[in-house]
């Protein structure tokens, strides 16, 4: 049973999330927060494997809940989704950067909604969708000079070459067919790399890929 977080401090939006979610067998609703103290609190209390947040609340909003969340080794199990009116948007990208694991547009389909609950709480990240990938490629594009990371040295060039099909948004089994690997063990590079890198999640790998000009916006490789 996936566990599930709603934060928003609009009642409507929280009432029809919970309407579409609470319809499928293996989806549960366990708390809703109105505001970010709240959604903290809860994922404390209930340690939900996903909580949905609202970027933009009273008090404390989305992006330090986000935070607080993701730095909190206690939580390393619970995922954080970004629920956002507008896709391009700076606070959605500093709550990638702080550590969610991909966003949502608050009038999804059902459907991508459940499917997004899905994928974030198996361990991936909302990182496919082509809007996804615009707006880290938005962002990261304003820095005006990439700076190499040095955690990169640790990195085999095999691992380079997968982060950046990662960066490019490729799923395992595309960067398995691309590099005619096994889908075993394109994970197992992804999964290693994570783990070298610190990172929680394939989010946080593509912001680093574009950060440290490992790849460029809009690069394929």
């Amino acid at each position: 049973m996936i566990r599930v977080v709603l934060a928003d401090d609009q009642t409507l939006v929280r009432a029809g999330f919970r309407s579409i979610l609470s319809d499928e067998d293996d989806i549960e609703v366990v708390g809703e927060a109105a505001d970010g103290e709240q959604a903290v609190a809860l994922a404390h209390e209930q340690r939900p494997d996903v909580v949905l947040m609202d970027i933009r609340m009273p008090g404390t909003d989305g992006l330090e809940a986000t935070r607080r969340i993701t730095t909190d080794p206690r939580l390393a199990a619970v995922r954080v989704v970004i629920l956002t009116t507008f896709d391009m948007d700076d606070h959605v990208y500093g709550a990638l950067r702080a550590g969610a694991s991909g966003f949502l547009v608050k009038d999804t389909e059902p459907m991508e909604l459940l499917h997004g609950v899905r994928v974030v709480a198996r361990g991936d990240a909302l990182i496919a969708p082509a809007v996804t990938r615009r707006l880290i490629s938005e962002f990261a594009n304003r820095r005006k000079q990439p700076a190499p990371s040095p955690r990169l040295n640790a990195l085999t060039e095999r691992e380079r070459e997968v982060m950046g099909l990662v960066g490019a948004g490729l799923s395992n089994d595309e960067i398995a067919a691309r590099l005619v690997l096994s889908p075993a063990t394109s994970k197992t590079h992804v999964s290693r790399i994570m783990t070298k890198l610190g990172v929680r999640d394939r989010a946080q790998l593509v912001i680093l890929a574009y950060e440290s000009g490992m790849i460029t916006p809009g690069w394929m490789a």
